[in-house]
């Protein structure tokens, strides 16, 4: 995948994550924790052989999303719920 559609995935799935968690984080926190959750989620899927992120798709962005969930489930529990 490109710098643009890392850029694009991240995005969507950063702010699908937000939505879930209700939390906004701005364009470039989407961005930001959409790219670092496509990380985990392509970990894990590939672990439990879901599939991986690869390319502008709906499973792509669907396991990224689910990737930035964990983060930032993990970031709540780090930080305490404020």
């Amino acid at each position: 995948m490109g710098v643009l559609s890392w850029i694009i995935v991240g995005g969507l799935a950063g702010l699908i994550a937000g939505k879930i968690m209700g939390k906004g984080h701005g364009f470039i926190g989407n961005i930001i924790i959409g790219i670092i959750g496509a990380n985990i989620g392509g970990f894990v899927a590939s672990r439990f052989g879901l599939g991986q992120v690869d390319g502008i798709n709906l499973t792509s962005i669907l396991i990224a999303a689910g990737g930035a969930v964990i983060l930032l489930a993990l970031l709540r529990l780090i930080r305490g719920k404020q």
